[in-house]
């Protein structure tokens, strides 16, 4: 039995807790450096120069007083940012989440104003012999530079509901379905789909029923997607734009049962006049289903959980949500 996937807040919280590891020590021997010369700029400078050369992903080291403005340079790889002396960082993000019993705090990941990136901060508390707080040491890094691995987060399997623009939600009750040429050869459609994905490489489709299109990725180009109009939707010749390809024995959604899974669209497009599916997604690698209906609102549902759900579970679980 496989484990659980996990989240994707776990998988964060994984990797930050490894960058915390890469830095902690090497930044708490940068304070005890500082903490011998602290008050004196040059000398603090000369300090935080010499730990940077034991930090090779940090793109800045400084010290801030126990109010946060800074007491040092900024210093660089490139030399000394001498304009950062004085510099009030009490607001900044890394700052706040500061915590009196913790001497070493690694921030969530921010903005940076001057380079526009996603970054993040180490903070080290500053003591002196008798353990008195004398101010920080702040690292700063570059997502773009720290060597993790970053095992490529799997979303999980399981179903989920995101409500849509609140103003569609609103006026759901006072409009009604209107035929689209889609519908109006909805078999057509939903025979050549299934002929694309069961023998032409296709593995990921978006149906907009509403505007009688699709989108679809084959997986001998899966970085690029196509799209399908009306006309090549209920073409039987557009089959022949795509090569035979075997249906691929690790895909999560067995062959037998794609053609389930576009019907329960159609059953879902016509299932209401005021609540109808606008559009269905359908992706056979990770087995999930995407539903949105005309309340705006949107599902992401484990194929096998759709196929189990009838008419009047989607009814009324639309009307209510």
């Amino acid at each position: 039995m496989k484990p659980p996937k996990e989240t994707l807040q776990a998988s964060v919280t994984r990797q930050r807790e490894e960058l915390a590891g890469m830095v902690a020590e090497s930044l708490a021997r940068a304070a005890q450096a500082c903490s011998e010369v602290w008050g004196d700029r040059a000398r603090l400078d000369a300090a935080l120069a010499g730990a940077l050369s034991a930090m090779p992903y940090c793109k800045f080291l400084y010290a801030l007083d126990t109010n946060a403005v800074q007491i040092s340079d900024n210093v660089s790889r490139e030399g000394y940012i001498q304009k950062d002396f004085g510099r009030d960082r009490s607001q900044r993000p890394y700052v706040s989440e500061i915590v009196p019993a913790q001497d070493f705090v690694l921030s969530e990941a921010y903005i940076s104003l001057r380079a526009r990136r996603p970054s993040l901060t180490a903070i080290q508390i500053v003591r002196d012999a008798e353990h008195r707080v004398l101010g920080f040491v702040g690292a700063d890094f570059d997502l773009r530079d720290l060597p993790l691995t970053r095992e490529l987060y799997e979303e999980p399997r399981y179903w989920q509901q995101i409500k849509g623009d609140p103003s569609i939600r609103g006026t759901v009750f006072h409009q009604t379905r209107v035929e689209s040429e889609m519908d109006r050869r909805v078999d057509d459609v939903l025979g050549l789909i299934e002929e694309l994905v069961i023998d032409h490489g296709l593995f990921h489709v978006m149906l907009h029923f509403s505007s009688s299109r699709a989108v679809i990725w084959l997986y001998d180009d899966p970085y690029r997607y196509r799209l399908l109009d009306s006309a090549a939707l209920t073409d039987p010749d557009t089959c022949l734009a795509y090569p035979r390809r075997l249906y691929p024995n690790d895909a999560a959604v067995p062959a037998d049962r794609v053609r389930a899974v576009l019907d329960g669209f159609r059953q879902l497009r016509f299932m209401d006049e005021m609540l109808y599916l606008r559009s269905g997604t359908l992706n056979i690698f990770n087995g999930v289903v995407g539903l949105t209906f005309s309340c705006d609102g949107s599902h992401y549902i484990p194929y096998d959980e759709f196929l189990d759900k009838d008419h009047a579970f989607w009814v009324g679980g639309i009307a209510g949500s």
